[in-house]
C-alpha cells in the first residue's frame, strides 16, 4: 500500500516543492491551500504524514495538529510544522500540539529530504507497531461487574479484534486477560472499545497496559510481523 502524505499550506510554490520531494520517495502527495478543506479529509482515513503550514486561516497547522491528535485515524502520524516564526515560544506551542518537527521557510530541498527520511523512519516504527496478526486465542474480559469470554480473530502491538457473545458502547473500559502462549502468564491490562464490527465483534485499544506487559506483547509479535511480506497494509485496531 503506497503511503499517503497530506500537505496543507496557502502557498501553491511551497505545497508543489514538498511534494516533488514526497514523490520522489515514493509517497502520494495531496495537497491543500485552503486549510478549511482538511478537517473533513482526517476523518476519512490515515495520512503517514502531514506538511501544516504553522501560520494560515482558521484552521492553522497548531489547530490541525490539536486535532489531529484527537482523530480516529491519525493520532500517531508524523506531523511537519512549517514556519517563518522561529521564536522559541512557537516551537513550544507546536510541539505541545502535538508537532513532531519544524522545518522553517525558505524551504531548502536537501533539508527537505532529509526530514522526509526521518519521517519514515518513524512511519515503519508505527506501521510495525499498528500491523495486525492473525491470531486465535481465548480471552477473557470485564467490562464494569460482568465478565465473559471471546476469541481473538487478531492482534497487534496497540490492540486485538475480538469475537464475543456480547459487545461493549465505544469508549467502554475493559479489562482483558489473555494467554499469548502457554509458557507465558496471561497478559493483563486495560483497554477501550474503539470500534463495533458486525455486531459480535470489538476492536480493543490496549492504551493502558503497564511497561512490563507492553514489552511481553511486543516480544512475542515482532517474531511474527517479521514473517509477513514486506508491503503488506498496516491496519490499526481502532
Amino acid at each position: 500500500m503506497q503511503r499517503r502524505a497530506l500537505i496543507v499550506d496557502d502557498e501553491p510554490a511551497v505545497c508543489d516543492l514538498i511534494g516533488q520531494v514526497l514523490n520522489a520517495a515514493g509517497m502520494e502527495a495531496l495537497t491543500l491551500t485552503r486549510s478549511t478543506e482538511a478537517p473533513g479529509l482526517l476523518d476519512e482515513g490515515k495520512f503517514d504524514v502531514a506538511f501544516l503550514d504553522l501560520h494560515m486561516a482558521s484552521p492553522d497547522g497548531i489547530e490541525l495538529a490539536r486535532l489531529m491528535r484527537s482523530s480516529r485515524f491519525n493520532r500517531m502520524t508524523s506531523i511537519v510544522l512549517i514556519s517563518d516564526d522561529q521564536r522559541p515560544s512557537a516551537v513550544s506551542i507546536g510541539f505541545a500540539a502535538g508537532a513532531s518537527f519544524f522545518i522553517y521557510k525558505p524551504l531548502d530541498t536537501n533539508r527537505l529530504r532529509k526530514l522526509v527520511s526521518a519521517t519514515q523512519g518513524n512511519m515503519e516504527q508505527e506501521r510495525r507497531r499498528t500491523r495486525r496478526v492473525p491470531f486465535h486465542s481465548k480471552v477473557l474480559l470485564k467490562i464494569g461487574k460482568e465478565e465473559f469470554e471471546g476469541e481473538t480473530i487478531d492482534i497487534s502491538m496497540c490492540g486485538l479484534l475480538v469475537k464475543a457473545p456480547r459487545t461493549a458502547p465505544l469508549g467502554s473500559s475493559v479489562l482483558v486477560s489473555l494467554r499469548l502462549s502457554q509458557r507465558m502468564m496471561p497478559l493483563v491490562g486495560w483497554g477501550s472499545v474503539v470500534r463495533v464490527v458486525s455486531g459480535d465483534r470489538m476492536s480493543i485499544h490496549l492504551g493502558q497496559l503497564p511497561f512490563s506487559e507492553s514489552q511481553n506483547l511486543q516480544e512475542f509479535l515482532l517474531p511474527m510481523i517479521a514473517t509477513e511480506l514486506p508491503g503488506e497494509p498496516s491496519i490499526a485496531a481502532e
